[in-house]
């Protein structure tokens, strides 16, 4: 790949597909695949990566909010999509491009049953949250009897799946939490099994809990984070490939004496002679401000240059006094050597928050 000449995301679509595939080989050949695309896939491109992905047959997307979908409806994607929080004013919307709702409470499954049959639907599919634990959104185990006289009422819907979400999957040292989410998911899909004259699939596992927990595969899993090459432990991490890489250039380099001063509120005063970089990438494409003042770093010419002062909306300074570089050489911001995962954790963050705040105004550029 030629070397960048502005500021860009590059997405590596093989390594998608091959953290994909990994992930794939963890489960029997009866389990579907759930791909998690929302947030714009994890801030890469959600339409390329499903279109990607649908060619290598996911069985499902997930997305957070109804417009997620509609683009991808838009962009030919035609695999179900699983809408996670949909808003009642959506609901329209929802039945209209053929999307299919999460429904975590009494107040969503009502006004969802009365849309469904104002647009006079039959077996309309939606799927049933339980809480288990996480204490976020979904049903109690104890609302089952009024699930069930709610769809004996209504011919409009139908119940395509049950599932929930685990809290901790990732954490191997006490598993407690997790098996007694588990059995709280299972006797929660029995007691439904045993009311309906149906079985609606289950999927409770996320990334963690598809390489943790192989016992509570269930029918479908659900993958987002290990999709775009991340495992949430290191062990895991050396299988999987990250697929983003945000590179930019040098667009001017400095000479800063001893006791001058750089970037707004003079956040660096240099101690010594100092040889800055001017790279064009701010906390408007996604670099938040935590990241300054030598919190962060860069990679240049494989040598870590820090970030100096205070992050710019459109700029940042890294200090070059050591690295033999020049204007217009590349900068690696984060890469699958350089990964996302460290540059976080500098600021006691995670690679879920970076890559999902990279600016739409970032190029994104596709390697096959």
């Amino acid at each position: 790949m030629a070397k960048a000449q502005e500021t860009i995301l590059e997405i590596d679509l093989k390594a998608l597909q091959h953290n994909f595939e990994f992930l794939k080989s963890k489960l029997s050949t009866n389990t579907k695949f759930l791909a998690v695309v929302k947030a714009f896939a994890y801030g890469s491109d959600a339409i390329e990566v499903a279109k990607y992905l649908q060619d290598l047959n996911v069985n499902y997307f997930a997305v957070a909010y109804t417009y997620e979908g509609v683009a991808l409806r838009n962009a030919g994607i035609t695999t179900p999509i699983l809408v996670l929080h949909p808003q009642p004013n959506s609901f329209d919307t929802i039945i209209e491009r053929c999307l299919e709702p999460s429904l975590y409470s009494h107040r969503v499954l009502d006004l969802f049953i009365a849309c469904a049959e104002q647009h006079k639907q039959s077996n309309y599919p939606i799927h049933l949250k339980f809480n288990t634990g996480l204490n976020r959104l979904g049903f109690a185990e104890e609302n089952i009897s009024q699930i069930i006289d709610r769809l004996s009422k209504t011919e409009s819907i139908k119940v395509r799946s049950l599932f929930s979400h685990l809290a901790e999957s990732e954490e191997l040292i006490d598993t407690d939490f997790t098996l007694k989410q588990i059995e709280h998911f299972t006797n929660s899909y029995k007691k439904i099994y045993k009311a309906l004259n149906y079985q609606p699939f289950l999927h409770l596992c996320n990334t963690s809990g598809i390489i943790n927990y192989p016992e509570a595969h269930f029918d479908m899993v659900r993958s987002g984070i290990g999709l775009y090459g991340f495992g949430n432990d290191p062990k895991v991490n050396q299988y999987l490939k990250p697929i983003a890489s945000l590179k930019t250039i040098i667009s001017q380099i400095h000479t800063i004496k001893k006791g001058e001063s750089l970037g707004y509120n003079r956040g660096f005063i240099a101690t010594q002679e100092t040889k800055t970089a001017t790279l064009p990438i701010g906390h408007a494409d996604g670099i938040k401000r935590q990241y300054g003042n030598g919190n962060g770093f860069v990679t240049i010419n494989n040598q870590k240059a820090s970030i100096l002062g205070n992050v710019c909306m459109d700029m940042i300074m890294v200090d070059v006094t050591n690295i033999n570089c020049q204007e217009g050489d590349e900068v690696i911001v984060f890469d699958q050597n350089h990964t996302a995962e460290t540059l976080a954790e500098n600021v006691n963050s995670i690679s879920y928050e970076l890559l999902t705040a990279i600016s739409q105004r970032v190029k994104r550029v596709f390697r096959r």
